[in-house]
């Protein structure tokens, strides 16, 4: 099928079996929706839209990074979207990595349920006790005992993790290694592993999501599992990292730019029918045309700064593509944050309520400056390559 006649399908899908969807779950929670998704997860399946991002040889549509992009910001106007294409993270970039560097018995117990759509996965990094902007600084370890590595260690904001079926963690293999970079591994632990223990869905601006919607507090207390679940080699954790986060922050980028679309329809379609008083309407002020005037420039332009860096990644790769990953996250993150509060601020009273989905964006979205990397420490990574060219030592 022609890329745009699938765009177009895919685009009907959402605005007609998921929008209907969003009031049973705002200001009440995610768990009721499951099997409600799960049947909306067959339809897709059955029209042949499923894992649109996965080469086709893996089952998927096979999608250049530029043509998912685009995909990603259809799903993005519904908080439902990716999961219900199977291309949700943390899953999306479990299964980029499994292809990537997964054996063949990995792929087989791992991957193809996860394609398939059977299991959940997560990925498990961040720790609390640690800058998360810095994966080359852990605590959790994984220590060789025979043909098996015992991993202990602590985690938080591992996405997912409530009902995955296994976590990809980043842990410590040798720590004492004077290269930093490779004192890292990523190992497989299947979520039924004893010492496998979820403390708590951790509360995000007041609300505790559940299943894919949630963010785990784990404890890894001597977890034992063989040496054949290290993805890669020993040592490849952080490069096997730095592979999932461009694609990643493109998928995240214009999942936002979807988000803003949807907040921009929902801003123009109140402010022209809320009437002020009779005959004059919300988007008769003048302040009111100039958020929508501002809104609809940094939205345009985060949707081609996003798809450029995505030709270019495609392209040129993730290494040559370095400035224009950092650009695009907080550049996107900042428009989102941006359109979002602007939609609220003109739905007044309305907006801070659960009977939009414009609330429950701005508590989760909110987090989109600081995950994947805070906007500080972008800029930061964005001026360092900037001024290399012009022999600046930092």
């Amino acid at each position: 099928m022609e890329f745009h006649s699938v765009l177009r399908e895919i685009e009907q899908f959402v605005k007609s079996e998921l929008y209907p969807l969003e009031s049973q779950v705002w200001g009440q929670g995610w768990k009721d929706i499951y099997p409600v998704l799960d049947e909306k997860r067959a339809m897709v399946k059955n029209r042949g839209l499923w894992i649109p991002q996965i080469p086709v040889q893996w089952g998927g549509l096979g999608l250049s990074l530029h043509e998912f992009g685009q995909v990603s910001a259809v799903l993005g106007r519904s908080p439902f979207g990716h999961y219900c294409f199977n291309c949700q993270a943390p899953d999306a970039g479990n299964m980029e990595i499994l292809i990537e560097f997964g054996t063949p018995s990995q792929q087989e117990l791992y991957l193809k349920p996860l394609l398939e759509g059977k299991i959940r996965s997560c990925f498990s990094m961040t720790e609390p006790n640690h800058a998360g902007s810095n994966p080359v600084h852990m605590s959790t370890e994984a220590k060789l005992d025979g043909d098996d590595y015992v991993v202990s260690g602590h985690k938080w904001f591992t996405s997912g993790a409530d009902g995955a079926a296994f976590a990809i963690v980043m842990v410590n293999t040798d720590a004492q290694n004077e290269n930093k970079y490779e004192r890292a591994s990523q190992i497989l632990v299947p979520a039924d592993t004893p010492g496998f223990n979820i403390i708590r869905n951790i509360s995000v601006m007041g609300e505790v999501g559940s299943g894919w919607a949630s963010h785990s507090e784990i404890k890894y207390d001597h977890c034992r599992v063989p040496q054949a679940n290290v993805l890669g080699v020993p040592g490849a954790g952080f490069r096997i990292a730095q592979q999932r986060l461009g694609p990643g922050r493109i998928h995240h980028c214009m999942r936002w730019v979807g988000i803003c679309e949807r907040a921009f329809e929902m801003m123009c379609t109140y402010a022209a029918r809320r009437e002020l008083s009779p005959g004059r309407v919300l988007a008769s002020q003048q302040s009111i045309q100039n958020w929508i005037a501002e809104s609809r420039a940094e939205i345009n332009a985060a949707r081609l700064m996003v798809l450029d860096a995505a030709r270019k990644i495609d392209r040129e790769g993730q290494y040559k593509s370095r400035i224009e990953i950092s650009i695009i996250k907080f550049f996107c993150a900042n428009v989102l944050q941006k359109v979002l509060d602007r939609a609220i601020q003109v739905h007044g009273a309305l907006g801070m309520t659960d009977d939009t989905i414009l609330a429950s964006w701005y508590r989760h979205e909110r987090a989109a400056r600081i995950y994947d990397g805070p906007d500080e420490v972008h800029k930061s990574r964005v001026a360092r390559l900037v001024l290399k060219e012009y022999d600046v030592k930092i």
